[in-house]
């Protein structure tokens, strides 16, 4: 099957688990892992898992905020 435009648009891309594996630099068991638990955007069809590049992108964005937020310790905080 042939690629059109619409699915060569970037961000929407259907990916493998071993494909986000290599996107994101993680291991293949730690996506599947992540899918299983529902803490990464994930469809399961069938026995696969597809993932859209796009909600890849943003949950990674999401994750990445949530983290630099949580390493701001408040000034309070930091007083014994």
């Amino acid at each position: 099957m042939e690629a059109t435009d619409e699915t060569k648009a970037v961000g929407n891309e259907i990916m493998t688990a071993q494909e986000v594996a290599q996107y994101l630099r993680l291991a293949e068991a730690t996506v599947y892992k992540l899918a299983q638990a529902g803490e990464i955007p994930a469809v399961k069809v069938g026995r696969a898992w597809r993932f859209k590049k796009e909600l890849i992108d943003e949950w990674f964005r999401e994750r990445a905020r949530q983290n630099s937020r949580s390493d701001q310790v408040a000034p309070e905080a930091a007083e014994p």
